[in-house]
């Protein structure tokens, strides 16, 4: 198989390889520089990225914006991706509520997420939530207790810290503005690595 961009895109657009293809709106493949040096690797695309066909757009993305920008880290120099690549949802009304990948969803989409490391080859990789660790590392468990350091894995170093979807479904303020500097702290770890020695 040709293994390009080009490639990835056109394979993206016609993939199949789980059942996720047939309800969800589009694909919603990475973007970004393609010799980012930081790749950010989040769990699915939501409504708005299903709709939008791009990645964290929706209000995790733009959580993910601000805390970043905070922290000294330039989203638009990282190529940002997705574990899965199609929306997971169930419906309620005429509302769309997100449902978590299973393992097997994880699994055949680790695919694509291994083509874009290898085509973009990024020194770090930025993981947000249990799936996207668990398709980077091969497990999601104990991810509180793992998060904040930096693991060694097939694809390089990856950076593993929850996903900004956690902060926004924390309903208590306190709690709220607590994670949110955690989150931030974070960030500012793998700005700070990434800055030449």
């Amino acid at each position: 198989m040709d293994r390009s961009f080009d490639a990835l895109r056109d394979g993206l657009r016609a993939c199949t390889r789980c059942p996720l293809h047939e309800p969800a709106t589009q694909v919603v493949g990475g973007e970004g520089p393609r010799d980012a040096p930081l790749m950010i690797v989040g769990e699915q695309p939501g409504d708005q990225e299903d709709r939008e066909g791009r990645p964290f757009v929706g209000p995790s993305g733009q959580l993910m914006d601000r805390i970043a920008e905070e922290a000294g880290l330039d989203r638009g120099a990282a190529y940002v991706t997705n574990a899965v690549k199609h929306f997971k949802f169930r419906r309620r009304g005429k509302r769309r509520l997100h449902e978590p990948p299973n393992r097997m969803e994880i699994e055949r989409c680790k695919w694509w997420l291994d083509l874009e490391v290898e085509l973009v080859k990024p020194k770090m990789i930025l993981s947000l939530g249990a799936t996207a660790l668990e398709s980077l590392t091969g497990t999601r468990r104990g991810l509180l207790k793992r998060r904040g350091g930096f693991e060694e894995t097939q694809c390089g170093p990856v950076f593993v810290t929850v996903h900004p979807s956690y902060i926004l479904r924390i309903r208590d303020g306190e709690r709220k503005a607590e994670e949110t500097r955690r989150l931030r702290a974070d960030f500012a770890k793998v700005a700070e690595a990434l800055r030449p020695a």
